[in-house]
Protein backbone atom coordinates (compact mmCIF):
# COMPACT_ATOMS: atom_id res chain seq x y z
CA UNK A 1 0.00 0.00 0.00
CA UNK A 2 1.33 3.43 -0.90
CA UNK A 3 1.21 6.20 1.69
CA UNK A 4 2.36 9.81 1.86
CA UNK A 5 4.07 10.65 5.15
CA UNK A 6 2.79 13.76 6.91
CA UNK A 7 5.63 13.74 9.52
CA UNK A 8 9.09 12.26 9.93
CA UNK A 9 8.85 8.65 11.11
CA UNK A 10 11.98 7.04 12.55
CA UNK A 11 13.32 4.10 10.55
CA UNK A 12 10.74 4.69 7.81
CA UNK A 13 11.11 8.05 6.09
CA UNK A 14 10.86 11.81 6.13
CA UNK A 15 7.91 14.13 5.74
CA UNK A 16 6.35 14.15 2.24
CA UNK A 17 7.95 10.85 1.17
CA UNK A 18 5.76 8.48 -0.83
CA UNK A 19 6.44 4.95 0.40
CA UNK A 20 5.21 1.41 -0.03
CA UNK A 21 4.38 -0.13 3.34
CA UNK A 22 2.41 -3.16 4.39
CA UNK A 23 -1.30 -2.44 4.35
CA UNK A 24 -1.82 -3.47 7.98
CA UNK A 25 0.94 -1.11 9.16
CA UNK A 26 -0.64 1.73 7.21
CA UNK A 27 -4.26 1.06 8.24
CA UNK A 28 -3.59 0.23 11.88
CA UNK A 29 -0.68 2.51 12.80
CA UNK A 30 0.30 5.27 10.37
CA UNK A 31 -3.08 6.56 9.19
CA UNK A 32 -4.96 6.49 12.56
CA UNK A 33 -2.13 8.42 14.26
CA UNK A 34 -2.05 11.05 11.56
CA UNK A 35 1.48 10.15 10.43
CA UNK A 36 0.44 9.34 6.86
CA UNK A 37 -2.39 9.47 4.33
CA UNK A 38 -3.28 6.93 1.68
CA UNK A 39 -1.65 7.73 -1.66
CA UNK A 40 -4.62 7.98 -4.03
CA UNK A 41 -4.40 9.71 -7.40
CA UNK A 42 -5.92 12.94 -6.07
CA UNK A 43 -3.77 13.01 -2.94
CA UNK A 44 -0.61 12.45 -5.01
CA UNK A 45 -1.63 15.33 -7.31
CA UNK A 46 -2.17 17.64 -4.32
CA UNK A 47 1.09 16.43 -2.80
CA UNK A 48 3.05 17.28 -5.97
CA UNK A 49 1.52 20.76 -6.09
CA UNK A 50 2.45 21.52 -2.48
CA UNK A 51 6.00 20.25 -3.10
CA UNK A 52 6.38 22.70 -6.00
CA UNK A 53 5.25 25.56 -3.79
CA UNK A 54 7.56 24.55 -0.97
CA UNK A 55 10.72 23.90 -3.03
CA UNK A 56 12.08 27.47 -2.75
CA UNK A 57 11.64 27.52 1.02
CA UNK A 58 13.29 24.09 1.33
CA UNK A 59 16.32 25.28 -0.64
CA UNK A 60 16.82 28.16 1.79
CA UNK A 61 16.46 25.84 4.82
CA UNK A 62 18.95 23.36 3.34
CA UNK A 63 21.42 26.16 2.64
CA UNK A 64 21.14 27.35 6.24
CA UNK A 65 21.63 23.80 7.53
CA UNK A 66 24.72 23.40 5.35
CA UNK A 67 26.24 26.60 6.75
CA UNK A 68 25.51 25.44 10.31
CA UNK A 69 27.12 22.08 9.46
CA UNK A 70 30.30 23.85 8.37
CA UNK A 71 30.39 25.78 11.64
CA UNK A 72 29.80 22.60 13.67
CA UNK A 73 32.53 20.49 12.04
CA UNK A 74 35.35 21.59 14.34
CA UNK A 75 33.13 21.91 17.40
CA UNK A 76 34.03 20.02 20.57
CA UNK A 77 31.59 20.20 23.46
CA UNK A 78 32.39 19.75 27.12
CA UNK A 79 29.66 18.50 29.41
CA UNK A 80 30.10 18.38 33.18
CA UNK A 81 28.52 15.63 35.26
CA UNK A 82 28.66 14.57 38.89
CA UNK A 83 30.76 11.44 39.20
CA UNK A 84 31.99 8.97 41.74
CA UNK A 85 35.67 8.63 42.57
CA UNK A 86 35.96 5.84 39.97
CA UNK A 87 34.64 7.96 37.09
CA UNK A 88 31.11 6.59 37.00
CA UNK A 89 28.42 9.20 36.40
CA UNK A 90 25.52 9.53 38.83
CA UNK A 91 22.62 9.10 36.42
CA UNK A 92 23.54 9.43 32.76
CA UNK A 93 24.26 11.92 30.02
CA UNK A 94 21.73 11.91 27.20
CA UNK A 95 20.59 14.00 24.23
CA UNK A 96 19.04 16.67 26.46
CA UNK A 97 22.42 17.70 27.88
CA UNK A 98 23.98 17.66 24.40
CA UNK A 99 21.18 19.89 23.03
CA UNK A 100 21.71 22.30 25.94
CA UNK A 101 25.47 22.41 25.29
CA UNK A 102 24.84 23.10 21.59
CA UNK A 103 22.37 25.87 22.53
CA UNK A 104 25.06 27.44 24.73
CA UNK A 105 27.34 27.52 21.66
CA UNK A 106 24.60 29.19 19.60
CA UNK A 107 23.15 26.21 17.70
CA UNK A 108 19.46 25.51 18.16
CA UNK A 109 18.97 21.75 17.68
CA UNK A 110 16.02 19.69 18.84
CA UNK A 111 17.09 16.81 21.07
CA UNK A 112 15.14 14.39 18.87
CA UNK A 113 17.56 15.15 16.05
CA UNK A 114 20.58 14.06 18.09
CA UNK A 115 21.60 10.42 18.00
CA UNK A 116 24.14 8.87 20.35
CA UNK A 117 25.49 5.42 19.54
CA UNK A 118 25.29 4.47 23.22
CA UNK A 119 21.88 5.79 24.24
CA UNK A 120 22.90 6.42 27.86
CA UNK A 121 26.44 7.46 28.73
CA UNK A 122 27.46 6.46 32.23
CA UNK A 123 31.24 7.03 32.24
CA UNK A 124 33.63 9.97 31.86
CA UNK A 125 35.29 10.13 28.45
CA UNK A 126 35.06 11.31 24.85
CA UNK A 127 32.12 10.39 22.63
CA UNK A 128 30.57 11.28 19.27
CA UNK A 129 26.97 12.19 18.50
CA UNK A 130 25.27 12.46 15.12
CA UNK A 131 23.26 15.67 14.75
CA UNK A 132 20.62 15.76 12.01
CA UNK A 133 20.31 19.35 10.78
CA UNK A 134 18.32 18.47 7.65
CA UNK A 135 17.11 15.18 6.23
CA UNK A 136 20.19 15.13 3.98
CA UNK A 137 22.72 16.82 6.30
CA UNK A 138 24.05 14.93 9.32
CA UNK A 139 27.09 16.16 11.28
CA UNK A 140 29.27 14.28 13.76
CA UNK A 141 29.84 16.33 16.90
CA UNK A 142 32.52 15.31 19.39
CA UNK A 143 31.83 15.86 23.06
CA UNK A 144 33.69 15.10 26.24
CA UNK A 145 32.20 14.24 29.61
CA UNK A 146 34.19 15.64 32.52
CA UNK A 147 33.79 15.35 36.25
CA UNK A 148 32.34 18.38 38.06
Amino acid sequence: MQVILKQDVNNLGSKDDILNVKSGYARNFLIPRGLAVSATASSIKMHNETLKQRSHKEARIKEEAASNAEKMKGLKLTIGAKTSSKGKIFGSVNTIQIAEALAAKGFSVDRKNINIKDELIKEVGSYTAKVKLHKEIIVDVDFEIISE
